[in-house]
């Protein structure tokens, strides 16, 4: 019988921690997902930005290396 006391109590105290460290780090993770969305975001608009300028810069670089057709409307 007295170990059956034990045991109960031991598994009450186990559930009630387990809860309160859920609790907790329920919390913690909602308060601090936040600023680091909006961070993540900037952060990649801007990766996005650097990488349309070095595409655009490519494609520039490219079309000024490219020979002019002679045939071409735009030599006209």
């Amino acid at each position: 019988m007295v170990v059956m006391i034990f045991l109960l109590g031991f598994l009450i105290g186990v559930l009630g921690g387990g809860a309160l460290c859920v609790r907790y780090l329920r919390q913690e993770i909602a308060a601090d997902i936040g600023p680091r969305l909006r961070r993540v975001q900037i952060l990649l608009g801007k990766l996005d930005t650097e990488v349309n300028l070095a595409l655009a810069r490519r494609l520039a670089n490219l079309a000024k290396s490219l020979p002019q057709d002679p045939t071409s409307p735009e030599s006209k």
